[in-house]
């Protein structure tokens, strides 16, 4: 492993790791989360971890991980999550969930996979390479009207429109097929830049967002939850953008919260319904020296929160 995940240190701390427990690692990467969680688990302890890219999958790491009977790897979308746990027979017993988002350092590092405008490649943006559609498809098909909302919803592009109209002018001509020429593209089509950011980053990130589903298969990902976890079971996200902490804290905010019925005036106490998660600690962000070991970490917020 080339370095550890992003607030390595707090993921596990948070987990709260018990020798017994059964946990799941939502994005296993190259299993650096779930290499230390094994190695904090006794011989009764089970891990199931997910990854939707088939190369984490067949990764040289998952491969070794494999051959442990208290680990098991899946290859699916967050959205699958809970049919896998029902499938295992553990369902509202597990103790601990990790939600590790974004797109890792191997994705965005290899540039045939589409995801950094650093690097020239195919604009494939595709968590999963061998299912869905390409950004180069999405891009060379999509509505302008579409295409508008997606970089303003997904990106907050403030120049989304512009943007827009230079893909459908410059796709009448020929296709954009890599991530140089959209990147290109988007600076000639922006008039302000943003200090220490390029003008592509906003956009990259919403066309990634479209392609993959990735706030549908957060939202997804997070009501099953409460559904799987066992009473004082953790609840631990790792967020790289507004969009997703912005769901992440939504969610806990409004399963911390009691529930009633308000047609049912006044309140009596057994119409409330209690929430099923508690809020543990506020937001936490990665220190200054992660930071500096690992400038990707900037953006990186947790939330925790337990099953009540």
């Amino acid at each position: 492993m080339d370095h550890l995940p992003v607030m390595f240190a707090e993921a596990l701390q948070h987990l709260a790791i018990k020798k017994d427990g059964v946990y799941l690692d939502c994005t296993f990467g190259r299993g650096g989360h779930s290499q230390a969680i094994l190695n904090e688990l006794g011989a009764a302890g089970r891990l199931l971890a997910f990854d939707r890219d088939a190369d984490a999958i067949n990764s040289t790491s998952a491969q070794a991980m494999i051959k442990d009977k208290r680990f098991t790897l899946k290859h699916c979308c967050f959205s699958e999550m809970e049919n896998i746990v029902a499938g295992e027979n553990l369902t509202g017993r597990v103790d601990g969930i990790l939600i590790d988002l974004g797109v890792s350092s191997p994705q965005l590092d290899n540039p045939e996979r589409g995801f950094s405008f650093l690097r020239d490649g195919p604009l494939d943006m595709r968590m999963d390479g061998n299912t869905g559609c390409s950004a180069e498809q999405w891009l060379n098909t999509v509505d302008e009207k579409e295409l508008v909302r997606v970089l303003f919803e997904y990106g907050e592009e403030r120049f989304a429109r512009r943007i827009s109209q230079a893909v459908i002018n410059r796709r009448i001509v020929s296709p954009i097929t890599t991530t140089r020429q959209l990147a290109a593209l988007i600076e000639d089509a922006v008039p302000v830049r943003e200090k220490h950011k390029h003008p592509a980053t906003r956009s990259f990130q919403a066309i990634r967002i479209e392609i993959n589903k990735e706030l549908d298969e957060l939202k997804a990902v997070l009501e099953q939850s409460v559904r799987v976890l066992k009473p004082e079971g953790r609840l631990v996200v790792i967020s790289f953008h507004s969009l997703e902490d912005r769901i992440v804290k939504r969610f806990i905010r409004d399963e911390s919260r009691g529930k009633y019925i308000p047609s049912l005036m006044p309140i009596r106490e057994v119409d409330i319904v209690k929430g099923i998660l508690k809020k543990v600690g506020n937001a936490l962000k990665a220190g200054k020296q992660e930071i500096n070991q690992n400038p990707r970490a900037r953006s990186a917020v947790m939330r925790v929160a337990e099953r009540i």
